[in-house]
């Protein structure tokens, strides 16, 4: 027997995915656990709880079949761990980071505790650099920096997996020119979501930058809360190990946080706000905290959560949440969706916190800031008209008016609205917002300077 393992048989208590051994000694929390049936069946499964003598025991396949009698649990003496190496990229694995693709087995000379490693806080680099993903939407208005984390609230319905599949895709560090490592977590999600994420990638050519790591609707729980912080390490290990700029997806966290309150439901815990565990909010933050920079490091990890929120309710725990810890939200429309525009993308909404922070001169282009607030002061007394408009009537409405409506519908099918593989860089997201701009008489662009104007209207360019 290797050292470090200890074997025990006294299992006092079987509950839902749950074992509880009593009698053990030297059981640390998050170790690693297997356990073996009285028919030789092997089954794994780590440590929740730990104290008085007693381990309770998460089993990750389940515990339909197991006796307390003649059931062996051996305590490993270890964490999880996965292996990670520059080869998983191009492959897909279930939520343990084993290969589920009829591959090879993944040969690698380290194995990595998926709970990662605490990063100093003092170690972090401020994100400062602008990542190009080629939707007008998000680079134009809500720009994603190279190592923050912005999620993306979505609803049942909604093409969030599409628009995940187009920044995978697309997404570029301007002036590296460098594509992203991608990691693709997938938390259980519906067998046809996995399909259309692998076809995809296979179609586009995206498939050998991108290690995906699947957990399907249908499998353990527990699975669910392992899968992220197993993408999480092999991101990990590529930005801080390899310099890669690795932008990790992880579709749907809603499923993450449901795994989360059935086990709390199963151990007996006291529930929170709607049924969730109270350390609901640190147990996000252990994930999404696990993006950013490295003094000193080359490489990154930037992070695109993707939730959909029950019954689209922004002010769910879930969303609520997020939102706390993360620099941002893109939030996706219903109404957009159903008036057929692709990505519906309600920029009124949406916020990027670190946009200020990677725009401007050398970044993307000097006009940015000033076109991104004028963009979002005339869309936002675009759509206001409308309502008035539904009830006066449009021909009640002033000239100036009808232009502001004439600028929001030009908005919407110009600006936001692109093809699925469409890849737009910033110099065309900026030049098509000076286009419908251009429709509002010059005095209404109050947010921009008349040098700017003077140099980029399409007025005087042309001329």
């Amino acid at each position: 027997m290797a050292l470090g393992v200890r074997e025990y048989r006294n299992i006092s208590e079987i509950k839902g995915p749950l074992l509880v051994v009593e009698g053990v000694s030297r059981v640390a929390y998050d170790e690693i656990v297997e356990v073996e049936t009285a028919g030789g069946e092997k089954r794994r499964g780590r440590v929740l709880e730990v104290g008085m003598g007693y381990a309770v025991v998460q089993v990750f396949e389940g515990t339909t079949g197991i006796s307390p009698t003649g059931t062996v649990v051996r305590f490993m003496g270890r964490p999880l761990e996965i292996p990670v190496t520059e080869d998983m990229l191009g492959r897909i694995m279930n939520g343990l980071g084993e290969p589920i693709d009829g591959g090879p087995k993944i040969d690698a000379d380290e194995r990595r505790d998926v709970n990662g490693a605490p990063l100093n806080p003092a170690e972090r680099a401020y994100p400062e650099d602008f990542i190009q993903t080629g939707v007008s939407a998000i680079d134009g208005m809500n720009t994603l920096v190279r190592g923050q984390k912005l999620p993306i609230f979505s609803g049942a319905g909604l093409p969030h997996n599409r628009l995940a599949a187009q920044i995978a895709r697309q997404a570029t560090v301007r002036g590296e020119e460098e594509e992203f490592a991608v990691v693709f977590s997938a938390i259980g999600i519906k067998y046809d979501d996995f399909l259309f994420f692998k076809k995809f990638f296979e179609e586009t050519g995206a498939l050998g930058r991108v290690a995906m790591f699947v957990n399907l609707a249908d499998e353990p729980a527990m699975i669910r809360l392992i899968t992220p912080r197993a993408a999480l390490t092999l991101a990990e290990y590529l930005a801080y190990e390899r310099d890669m700029h690795v932008l990790v997806i992880i579709t749907d966290m809603t499923n993450y946080a449901e795994a989360l309150r059935e086990i709390s439901a199963a151990r007996e815990e006291v529930p929170g706000r709607q049924g969730y565990p109270g350390y609901l909010y640190s147990d996000l933050a252990s994930i999404y905290e696990r993006a950013g920079r490295v003094k000193g490091k080359k490489g990154s990890i930037t992070q695109m959560p993707i939730l959909t929120m029950p019954n689209d309710d922004i002010t769910h725990p879930i969303p609520d949440l997020t939102g706390y810890i993360t620099e941002g939200q893109i939030v996706l429309s219903r109404e957009l969706h159903n008036r057929g525009i692709y990505p519906p993308i309600n920029v009124l909404m949406s916020l990027s916190r670190l946009m200020k922070e990677g725009i401007g001169p050398g970044k993307t282009r000097e006009d940015h800031a000033e076109v991104s607030n004028q963009l979002y002061a005339s869309y936002s007394r675009g759509v206001e008209l409308r309502s008035l408009a539904a009830v006066v009537g449009e021909e009640s409405l002033s000239e100036r008016d009808r232009r502001y409506l004439k600028f929001a519908d030009l908005f919407e099918q110009r600006f936001l609205k692109q093809g699925e593989r469409e890849n737009r860089s910033i110099e065309e997201t900026l030049d098509i917002a000076w286009e419908i701009l251009s429709v509002l008489p010059e005095e209404e662009l109050v947010n921009i300077k008349e040098e700017t104007i003077k140099k980029y209207h399409p007025k005087y360019r042309a001329g």
